[in-house]
């Protein structure tokens, strides 16, 4: 089949290219037919401009110059760029190159005729000109009306070859290409069939075409990415019988009963959910997804109060062992009134203490278990497993929640959560092989946080009510961007900030009981050094966002954040999440270095809000998936063409369609194909985990 041949398997392409292809993810003459063009990065040849033509108004545009002459330079915050002068004959225009854009801007000579596209602005002598696309006009050629493709590059690739090989592909694929969409899709949606699109989208006919396209490969990549999210679920979650639990009984209602406080709307919603899949006889993949200090833990013991009094155990695994000690504290504090006898599993235990512990699981004289990494060693054994439960899911991955899963002769129902808030939409995406409950804001006695923001001239009198604070028998967090500083980057670091603080004779907290917690320190030192924060005995802890998502301290009422510009609201908020744990009134302070309207405007909607999946909407608009959320720790495909910011209508749409796709008798088999087909090895993480 042609479309898995090798690009060399075309004219032009021999191992030298075939390489720089590489470097951009095109291996095949089927990738090299995927790599779409830019996002609105075509070129009208119709609509050329004269320099003094063009509007300075921020909008793209493309016009027709040649190179004046080219310089380096040193932006603010010591950002690298190149400047190139160009000129018709009618102006100059500046354009502005940055250093990930250098490697074009050196192939930049005087005389050099050019076809340029990019963002115009007004500059102090000439328009300038940014988010720069080149393309050299080689001797003789004629611009064409017409509308022309704009390839990212790299090496020595130029738009000519990637046009010349994208023409040569289209030839083949006129001659046989597959259909990568069920039929019946492609006509319920009234989507261009793949070889149309496929054209239109390299060479489009029109600008109505272009977005047919378009529409046609978004919709494609996003139903198939689907398809592999539901299928993944359907052939991969236990096939083995579930158990089926009984209403909510007796322990229930005497852990409600025992409760500090009556469940909030959002609490009942999300139990009413989660016990409604234990009442059923196929296994649950439940994840709860709760903003922070929402009350989670008490949706996850009465489940787990659900599974003992229908004569079955339960267990909980935490990421870090203060983490699951915490759990075991506040389960004990809510289960043992109802006569649930809970286990604590971590490392480090003496040999005779987890023997005994261990013998008392297998023979069921421990109904609930709470640990770490522990849980999955092989000698850790249930009597009657009916419910795994884990915390923070999103430092485990897939197959450690499977392999707590197999924990059981049973099918174990299976309730993931965590604080991190993702939209709606993005959760689809994220968590596709989950069915999800949301739970926002507070249990009740929680006060919202008060959130400050100050500039660097108001650092000593932040410090100052920090120390009144602890002196009032409070306790406090400062969070710091570096562990130490750097060359590169302006910024306060961790142990820079610990050290002047603490200083024997000039620091504000000398007499304090401070520690200083990073990423670089041993397991060991940071479990011991979060124990003695949480014990009272520490009063200051100076960090990295290593504390993001740590212990509950209810008597931790302040925390700083230095250089708060350097981080995402969605990180801010899970920051600020580590304090207004107790009745007493807290605050967060965000000190920032910048004052500029862009950077004060995103920290103002942080003090605005204390709504997390709002705050991460927000994140998304500013920053990007990739900046809110690591998706290739979940094992998910990069995405060539969608967006799931901006196709988030499209998202819907498709998981709907998706469900019901595979619901039909033969569905599977063809559904994994296409996904095949589609994504290749880069969804192997999904179907073979």
């Amino acid at each position: 089949m042609w479309w898995q041949q090798p690009v060399t398997f075309l004219k032009g392409i021999g191992p030298k290219k075939a390489e720089e292809l590489a470097n951009v993810g095109i291996f095949t003459v089927g990738d090299l037919l995927e790599y779409y063009p830019r996002q609105e990065a075509y070129i009208d040849y119709g609509a050329l401009k004269k320099i003094n033509e063009l509007k300075m108004d921020g909008s793209r545009q493309v016009f027709k110059a040649s190179v004046y002459n080219a310089r380096n330079g040193m932006g603010a915050h010591g950002k690298r760029y190149t400047l190139v002068t160009v000129r018709d004959e009618t102006a100059y225009a500046s354009l502005y190159f940055f250093m990930n854009q250098s490697y074009s801007a050196r192939k930049l000579k005087p005389g050099m005729e050019l076809l340029v596209m990019g963002r115009v602005r007004p500059g102090k002598a000439t328009r300038v000109v940014s988010e720069v696309n080149v393309q050299l006009i080689e001797a003789g050629e004629e611009l064409q009306p017409r509308i022309e493709p704009v390839y990212a590059l790299s090496g020595g690739l130029t738009q000519l070859n990637l046009r010349k090989w994208m023409r040569q592909a289209l030839a083949l694929a006129e001659e046989e290409l597959p259909e990568s969409l069920p039929q019946a899709i492609v006509e319920k949606c009234n989507l261009p069939d793949r070889l149309t699109a496929l054209k239109n989208i390299h060479f489009p006919g029109s600008w109505q075409a272009l977005k047919e396209a378009k529409r046609r490969f978004i919709f494609e990549e996003l139903f198939l990415l689907q398809c592999g999210l539901l299928s993944y679920r359907q052939q991969n979650h236990d096939q083995r019988q579930g158990v089926k639990h009984g209403p909510d009984g007796e322990k229930i209602a005497q852990v409600l009963a025992h409760l500090p406080y009556t469940l909030t709307p959002q609490q009942q919603q999300a139990w009413g959910e989660i016990s409604a899949d234990m009442a059923k006889d196929q296994p649950m993949h439940r994840i709860l997804q709760g903003d922070v200090g929402s009350g989670k833990t008490v949706i996850s013991a009465l489940a787990l109060a659900k599974a003992v009094e229908n004569g079955y155990q339960g267990c909980i695994m935490a990421p870090t062992e203060i983490l699951a000690r915490q759990h075991y504290a506040t389960l004990q504090e809510y289960l043992e009134p109802a006569g649930i006898r809970v286990g604590l599993l971590v490392g480090g235990m003496r040999v005779k203490a987890r023997r005994e512990l261990l013998l008392n699981l297998e023979l069921g004289l421990i109904d609930v278990l709470v640990g770490t990494h522990a849980l999955l060693e092989e000698d850790v054994r249930f009597a009657r497993l009916s419910l795994a439960v884990t915390d923070e899911q999103h430092r485990f991955g897939v197959e450690q929640r499977a392999r707590l899963a197999t924990k059981s002769a049973l099918a174990p129902d299976v309730l993931v959560m965590t604080a991190t808030p993702i939209p709606r939409t993005l959760a689809l995406t994220v968590y596709g092989d989950l069915d999800i409950s949301l739970m926002k804001g507070r249990p009740p006695g929680r006060k919202p946080v008060q959130t400050l923001c100050y500039n660097e001239a108001k650092r000593s009198q932040v410090y100052e009510g920090l120390l009144r604070q602890v002196q009032a028998g409070r306790q406090a967090y400062i969070v710091c961007p570096l562990i130490e500083e750097s060359e590169t980057l302006e910024a306060r670091s961790a142990e820079n900030v610990f050290a002047e603080l603490t200083h024997k004779s000039k620091g504000v907290l000398r007499s304090v009981p401070c520690a200083l917690l990073h990423g670089r320190l041993k397991p060991a030192e940071k479990e011991a050094i979060m124990a003695a924060f949480a014990a009272g005995e520490t009063k200051v802890l100076v960090s990295t966002t290593v504390i993001e998502v740590g212990v509950n301290v209810p008597n931790a009422t302040l925390m700083v954040i230095e250089n708060a510009e350097r981080f995402g609201l969605a990180q801010l908020h899970q920051l600020r999440g580590r304090v207004g744990r107790g009745s007493q009134q807290s605050y967060c302070v965000l000190l920032t270095g910048v004052d500029t309207p862009e950077a004060l405007a995103r920290l103002q909607v942080l003090r605005d809000s204390e709504d997390g999946f709002y705050l991460a909407e927000k994140d998304l608009e500013q920053r990007g998936v990739g900046q809110l959320f690591g998706l290739r720790q979940h094992g998910l495909p990069d995405l060539r063409i969608a967006d799931i910011i901006r196709d988030t209508e499209t998202i819907a749409q498709v998981r709907k369609l998706a469900q019901e796709e595979l619901t039909k008798p033969q569905a599977l088999d063809e559904i994994k194909r296409l996904v095949e087909l589609q994504f290749g090895q880069r969804f192997a993480m999904i179907f073979n985990t």
